[in-house]
């Protein structure tokens, strides 16, 4: 897995590409602290969180696959990651 920082709040995550439509994600901190995004959601739906994506953070991935930082994985199932 990659580890990935998002362009617009910084946090990292790893992401593993396995394919067009498939991207794992690994949140390394609890995602409602983490992502002003769920936080702002979990604020505006009576305190429970319910985002299925951040767009922010997808767009830091997608862009880091459009320039081929990020490739597709070789692997055909996930494996735990680590950071450096």
């Amino acid at each position: 897995m990659e580890s990935v920082r998002c362009n617009s709040c910084g946090n990292r995550v790893l992401v593993e590409k396995y394919s067009e439509a498939h991207t794992s994600i690994q949140w390394l901190d609890d995602a409602d602290s983490a992502c002003p995004e769920f936080a702002e959601s979990r604020t505006t739906q009576d305190g429970r969180a319910w985002v299925p994506s951040c767009h922010k953070l997808r767009e830091s991935i997608d862009d880091l696959i459009l320039s081929g930082q990020i490739g597709l994985s070789l692997r055909s199932y996930p494996v735990p990651g680590r950071l450096e």
